[in-house]
């Protein structure tokens, strides 16, 4: 049975894991704010160059090769901006994630606790219902522990897919502007 210093303890455990979480929440939104604000002050300033750029353009060729020439740094920097934006993303995630594993492990170990205590204080008789509840506790861990890996490599996937994707994007960029500069 649990005692109510136990139930406190765990009470006081769960809300610090919640205001952990806050926290952490609140810093990625904070990391967005700031990222999208430096996304903006470079937009408007290289958005003031260009139209500089234009305005001194003598001639129907120079206009096309001043276009061409900004369709790899945008390509480039749209990837770098979405690389930021899923780095953000993905700590964030990483943060809840180590934090439901802490509290899972942890609600694990307690109720691994209660079943040994209630196997020992188990009328005599009653082995095989006991090893039926211990292998069906063993079992539902096994199963959480091949979710959570799974999890994990998916994870590691779509984050080498992500990278796949960005730098194709910016290849294809840099071979639209060359095209585009020799013609």
């Amino acid at each position: 049975m649990l005692t109510a210093e136990q139930v406190v303890a765990a009470q006081k455990a769960n809300l610090e894991t919640l205001f952990g979480l806050t926290q952490k929440a609140f810093e990625g939104v904070e990391k967005l704010v700031e990222l999208n604000l430096q996304a903006a002050k470079a937009s408007l300033a290289e958005s003031a160059n260009h139209t500089q750029a234009v305005l001194s353009v003598k001639d129907a060729q120079e206009l096309i090769a001043l276009q061409a020439g900004m369709m790899q740094p945008l390509a480039e920097k749209a990837a770098a901006y979405s690389r930021h934006l899923y780095d953000i993303a993905s700590g964030a995630a990483g943060e809840f994630t180590k934090a439901a594993e802490a509290q899972a492990a942890d609600a694990q170990t307690k109720f691994m606790a209660v079943v040994d205590n209630a196997t020992k204080n188990a009328p005599a008789g009653s082995e095989t219902a006991v090893a039926v509840m211990k292998s069906a506790v063993s079992a539902a861990n096994n199963a959480m522990e091949s979710v959570q890996k799974a999890v994990k490599q998916a994870t590691e996937m779509a984050e080498a897919n992500f990278n796949t994707v960005a730098a194709t994007a910016v290849n294809a960029a840099k071979t639209t502007t060359t095209t585009a500069k020799k013609r």
